[in-house]
């Protein structure tokens, strides 16, 4: 019996466990813009959703001790997209008030000759993350070379 290819999907949310929900609603609303679109708790179980224009995007769940594990499998990075360059400059303005994490300075290439690129930083847990635009860092620095940016910070 042949498998039958299931329909097309498009990514819903995406669920992040954090150490202090508090400060993690905080460093998404400031930081990227999300709006809080409900929040619960069920004894020390605690969680957020948050999205924008009403759709849900980001849910976080306050259950974790300790740092995102970067040599552990799972999430490499969660990036986000956005129109253009100076999106991404504005978004780096409000991370560096918020005293965020960055891999590389200002916006790079996704690679050598690439038109798309952006920033990249750690959430309070040190959750990778990256905001990108799809064209105008033709100039910008490529830190990995060849290989893709995204995928070697």
């Amino acid at each position: 019996m042949t498998a039958v290819a299931a329909p097309v999907l498009t990514t819903g949310h995406v669920g992040l466990n954090v150490t202090d929900l508090d400060r993690s609603a905080t460093f998404y609303r400031r930081g990227l813009g999300f709006q809080e679109l409900g929040r619960g708790a069920d004894g020390d179980r605690r969680w957020a959703f948050l999205g924008v224009d009403g759709v849900l995007m980001l849910t976080l769940w306050q259950q974790s001790t300790g740092e995102f594990a970067t040599a552990a499998p799972g999430l490499h990075h969660l990036a986000f997209q956005v129109a253009d360059v100076d999106a991404v400059r504005l978004v780096e303005s409000v991370l560096r008030e918020l005293d965020a994490e960055f891999f590389h300075e200002g916006v790079v290439a996704h690679g050598e000759g690439a038109s798309s690129g952006g920033i990249f930083f750690a959430d309070p847990d040190g959750i990778r993350l990256e905001v990108y635009a799809p064209t105008g860092a033709e100039t910008a620095p490529a830190p990995a070379g060849n290989a893709p940016t995204c995928g070697f910070f």
